[in-house]
């Protein structure tokens, strides 16, 4: 291929990862206003950022399978045609509902993309210096996305409505469609790989009754009639899927492969990352506006803060990663970022024990830089290890592992963390008499029913609010830092004195890449998939 169009393809492709890395966390700042004009509850806010890791986890292990099968081309550019007819719908949703269910549809588009990013680079670039420097910059683009999102958001909401965070992917959801039909290379795919649809449905009905109980027992009043039923549709979704795996002749995931501490450890460690940080980002976003009164940009800005760790941790491990104990990396890594949380909750004006209400709100971004600085290590040693704890001829199939331990940290640091922070506040939060009972819902509610109070009742609500919620955002950020303490001392024993870094093989990361390699390989072991991602602060 002509070397201009071969960066051509390039660029196209990372379009469609940078949508999809700013959807998981375009919300972070706009979900404040998109609450209000709604009317969406606690639960429902949740759900709306939910759906879209929830769907992508269920379907991205099969979506590379796919891919093989139809081409990965005509699977980009189909993806690409629901993203766009997706953001449509959530751009102009009437309700939290039919919201919901965009957002679902978005990830329906993302995962069809994702695969087929990595596969186009793959089908693209023949030479492997060339392949290895692709890759680099996908893995970039994928950071810088998942850091952008928080501020992208702040600055539309800020000259226009909130359904414009859903609508700016469709201009360059247009211009990637005619990129790709121009300059992708094509192909008709290969029918002899199976694919298998009722596997991701298992997954989904798991995670969607996991979800639904933890979201259901952080209720004021828990319902047993709802969270029991939805545990069991849990237990038989994930009892099917893990069935039906051991199975088949060409398995999505062979369970054997998490017999490799190594490889365990990385799913652990980015697992856990990504549970601290999409957490972490939402709730800190949330209490910059609601409880500062911050800008969506200005909280967006504060938010991001965490990629000025996690960008230079990134490239500076990317080439340690062969050469420094993995138990060094990611369990070090682990617990450098409880140190972070620890120091974000201490210096949050407010709400930490150092500084009152009055200081800048500034005060959080060292804090977020060291979290960030200590996550990024991981996802990036995670990464290598993921893949270079599985053998050769299973290297597709850990990298579809990768990717959905990212999104899966990702989806129950949003459902446990927000259902912590929501419980504690309806807990602790004590109305002044004669005030309706929805202020007991949340913040958004409570500001809400405070604009139509005198001046003195509101004033009174006000006070009392926001201290049930700087409760929940107190034990929400120790949770998170006790939780990367244990986990980094889990992986420092998991992997002892003995394991070294992830050794590099054939179908390790590409190009010396942690995280995104080329992930082909034959054989029923690896169903031909081609995923693989690098990690972002997502």
């Amino acid at each position: 291929m002509i070397k201009a169009r071969r960066w051509w393809v390039l660029a196209t492709v990372s379009a469609g990862l940078l949508l999809i890395s700013l959807d998981m966390t375009i919300l972070y700042t706009a979900l404040p206003t998109l609450t209000a004009d709604l009317d969406a509850d606690a639960s429902a806010k949740l759900w709306i950022i939910n759906a879209y890791p929830l769907v992508m986890a269920g379907l991205l292990l099969g979506a590379g399978t796919l891919g093989d099968r139809v081409g990965h081309k005509r699977m980009f550019l189909t993806g690409l045609v629901l993203f766009g007819i997706a953001s449509t719908i959530a751009a102009f949703a009437p309700s939290a509902a039919v919201l919901i269910g965009a957002r679902a549809f978005l990830a329906v588009g993302a995962a069809a993309m994702m695969p087929a990013t990595l596969a186009l680079i793959r089908l693209t670039f023949d030479d492997e210096r060339e392949r290895g420097i692709a890759i680099g910059i996908w893995g970039t683009v994928a950071v810088v996305g998942a850091a952008l999102g928080p501020v992208v958001g702040g600055l539309l909401l800020n000259h226009f409505w909130w359904g414009s965070v859903f609508l700016v992917n469709v201009p360059v959801v247009l211009a990637a469609l005619v990129a790709t039909a121009l300059l992708a290379p094509g192909g008709s795919g290969s029918k002899d790989r199976p694919w298998d649809p009722v596997a991701s449905v298992q997954v989904m009905a798991g995670l969607v009754g996991l979800v639904y109980a933890i979201k259901e027992g952080s209720r004021p009043a828990p319902d047993p009639l709802q969270i029991v039923p939805a545990l069991l549709v849990s237990a038989a979704g994930f009892t099917l899927f893990v069935r039906r795996q051991r199975t088949r002749t060409y398995p999505l995931i062979d369970f054997t492969l998490f017999r490799n501490r190594q490889l365990l450890a990385g799913v652990l460690g980015a697992g856990l990352s990504m549970f601290a940080t999409a957490g972490i980002e939402l709730i800190l976003a949330q209490r910059l506006q609601l409880v500062l009164d911050l800008s969506p940009l200005r909280a967006g800005l504060l938010v991001a803060s965490s990629a000025l760790g996690a960008l230079p941790a990134g490239i500076i491990v990317g080439g340690l990663v062969y050469r420094v104990p993995a138990r060094h990396l990611i369990g070090g890594g682990l617990l450098l970022g409880a140190l972070g949380v620890a120091l974000t909750l201490l210096l949050t004006p407010g709400a930490g024990p150092l500084l009152a209400a009055g200081h800048s709100a500034g005060w959080v971004v060292p804090g977020m830089i060291l979290a960030g600085l200590g996550l990024g290590t991981v996802m990036t040693a995670a990464s290598a290890a993921i893949i270079g704890g599985a053998p050769p001829h299973r290297a597709g199939m850990a990298s579809s592992v990768e990717e959905v331990s990212y999104e899966l940290g990702s989806l129950t640091g949003v459902a446990v963390l927000g259902s912590v922070m929501t419980a504690v506040y309806t807990a602790t939060v004590d109305l002044p008499a004669g005030v309706p009972e929805a202020a007991s819902d949340s913040l958004d509610e409570a500001r809400e029913v405070a604009a139509g109070l005198p001046p003195g009742g509101s004033r009174s609500l006000l006070d009392t609010a926001v201290s049930a919620f700087d409760n929940g955002y107190t034990l929400t950020l120790a949770v998170t830092a006790a939780v990367l303490a244990v986990g980094g001392i889990a992986t420092r024993v998991l992997l002892g004195h003995r394991t070294a870094a992830a050794e590099p093989d054939g179908d390790g990361p590409g190009g010396g890449a942690p995280g995104g390699g080329d992930h082909g390989g034959d054989g029923p072991d690896n169903a031909g998939a081609v995923t693989g991602t690098t990690p972002s602060p997502r």
